[in-house]
């Protein structure tokens, strides 16, 4: 299988923000999901588990963006039917040379990736 595409969903200051549903991710490696276009800093990841506890994993990226690659991966512990906020992350470690953001999942998980708005 392949990595599923989990769209951005924005966080707009001053307004309200119905709770997305989130997109469904499958396990294992070379499975989970992908942030295009991805800007780190600004991207909070929040992952849903059902009922076997399991691991969300953002990949370290790829050089020679993510000159801070060589700390590794990120591996969060998401309890059995929990939910974990993961990020906001370093670009110079998680981006990937495609400019996406890329997590696995241990357990089938449902993932909605925010943008946090930045003030201009």
């Amino acid at each position: 299988m392949a990595r599923t595409a989990v769209a951005y969903s924005d966080l707009v200051p001053n307004s309200n923000l119905a709770d997305p549903a989130g997109t469904a991710v499958t396990a294992g490696a070379g499975n989970g999901g992908q942030v295009s276009d991805a800007f780190p800093e600004l991207t909070v990841l929040r992952v849903v588990n059902g009922a076997t506890a399991g691991t969300v994993t953002v990949l370290a990226g790829e050089l020679p963006l993510a000159i801070a690659s060589g700390q590794g991966d990120l591996a969060v512990s998401v309890g059995s039917s929990a939910t974990e906020w993961v990020g906001p992350v370093e670009s110079g470690r998680f981006l990937q040379s495609d400019g996406s953001l890329i997590f696995e999942t241990d357990q089938a998980m449902t993932v909605t990736a925010f943008k946090v708005p930045r003030n201009t």
